[in-house]
């Protein structure tokens, strides 16, 4: 598994919760000053340094559980608020969009293009307020500096550990469906057409070579699609054009996003059950948590009123519903944790002794919940 994954997975991840948030905050008519200071107050949470520093810290990528804490954190990291139908929705469609464009790239190195182009929108977003555009940019040379270097092969290694990470995960996304890209039991179409990668042929012509490495023989078949030559290659700078599509704003054409679980639910919800025995790596996952959580820095608002609340479905109603139908095994419960300013040498020794330096308190999703709760964590029984 690639020690190298998680600063990946979590700006492209974020980028696309940016994207769908960002287009609901429309589609529901949220006054603009609202709407950017929800954006802002999200990136600055993403990209603040403490925080950044243990996320570029290499590490094993941990359960989707952890993963999922720490975006439900940042999804109200601002004044907005969504229930749990709604969170689990986004946390749904980012995961699945971000499952399709690692399918797709041509070639592994592609995902960093990918990632840069998530970047490239999230400092669109903040444009016009410098201090935060610093810390997008501060990530950006971070990126570069840990991954430009690596080979093809310790690429192809990261996105065997991304698919290898959402290979369980068959969400059908409305999208996709209505553009044949996934089928109905929510797998994908991987298409046999278009470019092939950077720095390779149209597959068709085999070429033999002697001892002495002259040509003696050629052979051609039917590759079986329709392939063309490769595009230029993207740029790797922190400015220039990426070339690929992958990782751009599929939203910035207004259209209904339904996500539905697929047919092999409930095989999903049987594998659920069977891993959701102790883990043995709980005590890490636990210390990763609390070391990013630990590096968040939030402002509580300063008038409750404020707040407002959004809701990824078309109606109240869908959402009820949606809350109501979801399988237990994959929603999620509601967890306290107490992990913020805390000496992470002490918090090691606590957790080996049981986990006593957590608090845990479980109770049901409340749209009215404080807004300044240290941590919604959806989380179920680490």
């Amino acid at each position: 598994m690639s020690s190298r994954t998680l600063p990946l997975l979590f700006i492209n991840l974020g980028g696309e919760m940016l994207y769908i948030l960002d287009q609901r905050l429309r589609a529901q008519n949220i006054p603009a000053d609202k709407a950017k200071k929800v954006m802002n107050d999200i990136i600055t949470t993403m990209f603040n340094k403490k925080f950044l520093e243990e996320l570029f810290k290499p590490q094993e990528l941990y359960s989707k559980k952890a993963l999922r804490t720490v975006f439900d954190r940042l999804a109200h990291a601002s004044i907005m608020r969504l229930n749990q139908a709604s969170m689990d929705k986004l946390y749904d469609l980012m995961t699945m969009a971000f499952k399709y464009q690692v399918l797709l790239c041509p070639r592994p190195k592609d995902i960093l293009l990918v990632s840069f182009n998530h970047m490239d929108a999230i400092k669109e977003f903040v444009k016009d307020t410098p201090s935060i555009l610093s810390q997008v940019d501060e990530t950006y040379r971070q990126l570069l500096e840990m991954y430009t270097p690596l080979s093809n092969g310790e690429f192809q290694l990261i996105r065997q550990t991304l698919l290898i990470f959402f290979q369980d995960m068959h969400i059908r996304v409305s999208i996709f469906l209505k553009d044949k890209v996934q089928n109905s039991n929510g797998r994908f179409v991987l298409p046999t057409t278009g470019p092939v990668p950077h720095g390779t042929q149209v597959p068709g012509l085999i070429r033999m070579f002697s001892c002495t490495g002259e040509e003696v023989t050629r052979l051609q078949f039917i590759n079986g699609g329709n392939y063309t030559t490769a595009f230029r290659e993207g740029s790797f700078e922190i400015f220039g054009d990426r070339v690929t599509k992958l990782g751009t704003n599929m939203y910035s054409v207004s259209r209904p996003v339904e996500t539905h679980m697929s047919g092999t639910s409930k095989n999903s919800a049987q594998h659920t059950k069977v891993n959701s025995a102790p883990n043995p790596l709980a005590k890490e996952e636990l210390n990763l948590l609390a070391k990013l959580m630990g590096g968040l820095e939030f402002q509580k608002p300063g008038n409750s009123d404020s707040g407002f609340r959004v809701n990824l479905f078309a109606t109240d109603e869908e959402e009820e519903e949606a809350l109501i139908t979801r399988p237990d095994e994959l929603s999620y419960g509601v967890l306290n944790i107490q992990a913020t300013k805390v000496n992470l040498s002490q918090l090691t020794l606590q957790c080996t002794k049981g986990f006593d330096f957590f608090s845990f308190s479980r109770h049901p999703n409340n749209n009215t919940s404080s807004k300044g709760d240290d941590l919604l964590a959806m989380m179920d029984g680490l």
